[in-house]
């Protein structure tokens, strides 16, 4: 019998304290947590992997989070996305994801919940397709 597979979330973040709390949050919650430091990483993972959701940080060097969020949407237009910044999306890049959070105001359970959220939204939407 196979057992099922845990939800894939993809973080993106180029602050390493950051990824180490959103791997034990999202680990803590069920899920198969992937962390990566660049939209370079980030895209060659999305690229390779089944991925539930992704949570990218909006502020990044090299790349802003937006910019990784229309090459993933190109590729797999169904994946849900989360920003989350400090400041607010610009006009037209709402567009590009599911929710976006401001880093300072949001609660790690919110998240976690927000991602939960996506995920069934996600799930019911494939199998509806199938």
């Amino acid at each position: 019998m196979n057992s099922p597979t845990r939800p894939v979330v993809l973080c993106v973040d180029d602050e390493d304290s950051q990824l180490m709390l959103r791997k034990m949050l999202f680990e803590q919650a069920g899920f198969e947590f992937l962390g990566v430091q660049s939209g370079t990483e980030a895209l060659k993972l999305f690229r390779a992997r089944d991925v539930g959701v992704v949570v990218l940080d909006y502020w990044m060097s090299g790349m802003k989070g937006t910019e990784i969020a229309v090459e993933m949407k190109r590729q797999r237009p169904k994946v849900p996305i989360i920003v989350l910044s400090g400041f607010g999306l610009l006009p037209g890049e709402a567009s590009l994801v599911n929710a976006w959070f401001q880093k300072g105001k949001i609660q790690p359970e919110d998240l976690v919940r927000e991602v939960q959220r996506l995920v069934g939204r996600s799930t019911d939407t494939q199998q509806n397709t199938t």
